[in-house]
């Protein structure tokens, strides 16, 4: 499929569009009924009529947003009107969920006219506790911010605007300490005079910068003290006394560059021009004003971000607004003050200069990140940016007085943490760390439709290169018949290949004392998954996919024969990731080993914690059993507790307990209270499971129950990088598990 076809199949699979409605209290009885709506309900009612605040208390107003546009500016469409712009507004309404845990819910208005989008807003008020204003046109947007600021009693937030000033304010501040300059002295120049171009300027003058030192250029020139062409209120607000007329004329000595404009008008003699270490924000999407690495050639001195995710410093609005309304809902904000904004930059700022989490350096393909040129600003994948705007904006709210509820930072922060945590982020950095190295990735069944699905999406990706094992022709129609392009795949039709006798000849040296003779070498050679495991074994690929045609068993026997288990361990076990709201689990042995005996089940739990810690979870392993710590003596319970001594002798620093039930390994305060003698420290992550029974019916009830995605199984303990996928996986499935295994290859 094309981008066009995915995106429309993604919109329209059922339910159609990206967000829906779901309650959060029961409603299966009478009485949950009579709760709900009447007679009960008129208890909450008539608190909220005596106090209302208590708005705040018995209904779901403050974790509620409006995302409100009339669609005249939307996304590079332009003026594309509100029905168009709908699937817009329903992404951001997603990525408040996302990213803040958030609802939101898209609001488009049918009128350009300003007072009429701002009578409606207000009329919202008893609704929401905020409104992000999205895709309005300027000058419109800024009289119906400005209006509805002063009108309501909650918070208003022109992301448009204030995104980009916010993000590139804390990049900033951040360049002119490298360079050595102050923020009151540097002059500035923008490109653009725009929403975001204008807010950004009124911004850096709130982070100190002299409204003096600033010349904004838009498409007719400078904006200059008398000029009457193009002309409104707002641009007239950043008129300089200046005998610069054009950008160039500008961007003579200029010690800092925005561009906020389209691609192309930064020329290399424009960036030759500027002062002594320049500052250069060439902010343009998808092409910027001057190429990330032109820049770097012609001005070497030149600290340099973009708004792309490919170069350094990427200015990315989705640092902003998800964590500011996060912090102004829990403090009950009636504003989104100038203080919280400033508070906001400050706090990207700050964290840009702490240490960077291995995990989150590795996702981007570097042994490190540390604060300096190339990182001025925290990276999109780093989970802590939660902890540190949304507190740092709560905090300025408390203090300029917009707050109407008052709490413990300290204490808010580790609420944030355990209320949206770090599960959030994980196949996020699978991804981006799997890009940074694709590797060849032979998929036994090529022609497979969702095969070729995923394959096409890999590339499309940069995640991995697949090698599609199928006769060219079947592959080739069954792409055309699913409108997909081949292109950046390597077919290989194994009735043709000449890689068959050497890989005959492995597989026969490998299982020539097993029974295998060289004739039934030649056979098995013909068979995909035979094929695929002699490719790996030889270098010929560095990952080998199987298993949408296959029974589990009949996909993983010739990888476990030609491949085979790292003797370290000499035990390969399948896990699965299971990735919650709040939690991160891996369980395991979930498909390979049907029997596990002490020393199997020790094994396994080693490989699955250090999978865990390659994703950059603390392992906390409970070894599990229907009994907790010895209160039921049998035989099953004691090789448990034999696994357990093991694993600590394999794994000496492996925070390892049990036997205990999986209730009490997933309840930390039952744990501690009842065995405070447990070395676990906490509710458990990894489950390891006594048998391949109890592991398969686990996993399965956990996602056909719980609210939870799925990612495996992830097949341990091999000598090369292996998964077997299950009949019935879906493209989506296909492709986190090869992300996966391509980390694993590198």
């Amino acid at each position: 499929m094309t981008l066009r076809d995915d995106s429309l199949s993604y919109h329209s699979r059922p339910p159609a569009g990206k967000i829906e409605i779901r309650p959060t209290k029961p409603c299966l009885t009478q009485r949950d009924l009579a709760l709900a709506y009447t007679p009960g309900v008129a208890e909450p009612c008539r608190e909220i009529e005596a106090n209302p605040e208590n708005v705040f208390k018995y209904t779901a107003r403050g974790n509620l947003v409006a995302v409100v546009s009339n669609g005249t500016a939307v996304l590079g469409l332009g003026d594309i009107g509100p029905l168009a712009g709908k699937p817009v507004m329903e992404g951001k309404a997603l990525l408040f969920k996302r990213f803040a845990d958030i609802d939101a819910v898209d609001v488009e208005l049918a009128t350009k006219d300003p007072a009429e989008v701002i009578r409606t807003v207000q009329l919202l008020e008893p609704t929401f506790g905020g409104i992000n204003l999205e895709d309005i046109k300027a000058p419109e947007c800024f009289e119906i911010e400005e209006a509805l600021r002063a009108t309501m009693q909650i918070p208003v937030f022109h992301d448009d605007q204030h995104g980009t000033a916010i993000i590139s304010g804390a990049a900033l501040l951040n360049a002119l300490e490298l360079v050595g300059k102050r923020i009151e002295d540097v002059r500035i120049v923008f490109s653009g005079a725009g929403a975001a171009a204008i807010a950004t300027a009124r911004f850096y003058c709130l982070l100190g910068a002299r409204k003096e030192n600033i010349v904004i250029v838009d498409s007719k020139g400078v904006i200059y003290a008398g000029r009457e062409v193009g002309m409104n209120k707002w641009k007239q607000e950043f008129a300089a006394e200046t005998q610069a007329r054009t950008l160039a004329d500008a961007m003579r000595d200029a010690d800092v560059f925005v561009g906020l404009s389209v691609a192309g008008l930064v020329t290399e003699a424009m960036l030759l021009s500027m002062a002594p270490k320049p500052i250069v924000f060439a902010l343009a999407n998808p092409d910027p004003e001057i190429p990330y690495d032109v820049a770097k050639a012609v001005r070497p001195d030149a600290i340099v971000a973009t708004g792309r995710s490919d170069y350094p410093n990427q200015v990315n609005n989705v640092l902003g607004f998800p964590f500011i309304f996060r912090g102004a809902l829990d403090v009950r904000a009636r504003q989104i003050s100038e203080q919280m904004k400033v508070a906001a930059a400050k706090a990207l700022a700050a964290l840009a200069r702490e240490s960077v989490p291995e995990t989150v350096a590795k996702a981007y393909g570097m042994e490190s990140l540390s604060f300096g040129p190339d990182y001025l600003i925290p990276k999109p994948l780093d989970p802590r940016v939660l902890m540190w705007v949304a507190p740092a904006v709560a905090q300025a709210a408390i203090e300029s007085g917009v707050a109407r509820h008052v709490l413990d930072v300290e204490k808010y922060r580790e609420s944030l943490e355990s209320r949206l945590g770090r599960s959030r982020e994980i196949m996020r950095i699978v991804f981006h760390k799997a890009r940074t190295a694709p590797k060849r990735v032979v998929f036994a069944e090529g022609s497979h439709p969702k095969i070729l699905q995923a394959a096409r999406q890999l590339v499309e990706q940069q995640i991995a290169i697949p090698i599609l094992l199928g006769n060219p022709t079947l592959i080739q129609e069954q792409a055309a018949k699913l409108k997909l392009s081949v292109e950046g795949m390597k077919i290989e039709d194994i009735s043709s290949s000449p890689n068959c006798e050497r890989y005959a000849r492995r597989i026969y040296e490998l299982r020539c004392r097993k029974g295998v003779t060289l004739s039934e070498a030649f056979e098995l050679v013909r068979h995909p998954n035979y094929y695929a495991s002699a490719m790996v074994e030889l270098g010929d690929a560095d990952v080998m996919i199987s298993g949408i045609e296959y029974h589990y068993p009949d996909g993983l026997r010739p990888p476990m024969r030609i491949i085979g288990v790292d003797p370290k361990y000499k035990t390969a076990a399948g896990v699965y990731l299971i990735i919650t709201k709040q939690r991160v689990l891996f369980f395991a042995d979930t498909t390979v080993n049907i029997e596990l005996d002490a020393e199997q089940m020790a094994r396994v739990a080693v490989l699955t914690a250090n999978l865990a810690r390659s994703f950059g979870v603390e392992p906390r392993v409970a070894m599990l059993s229907f009994s907790n710590f010895g209160s039921v003596r049998h035989a099953r319970t004691q090789m448990v507790q034999e696994a357990v001594q093991i694993a600590r002798q394999l794994d000496p620093d492996l925070h390892v307990d049990g036997e205990m039930q999986a209730n009490t390994a997933l309840n930390a305060d039952h744990l501690n209270e009842t065995y405070p003698f447990n070395v676990l420290g906490g509710e458990a992550n990894v489950l390891i499971f006594p048998n391949l029974e109890a592991g398969n019916i686990g996993y399965k009830l956990v996602a056909r129950l719980a609210d939870a995605e799925l990612v495996g199984p992830i097949l341990v303990g091999m000598r090369k990088p292996v998964h077997i996928l299950q009949r019935g996986d879906e493209v989506k499935d296909i492709i986190n598990l090869t992300a996966i295994a391509v980390i694993g290859a590198q």
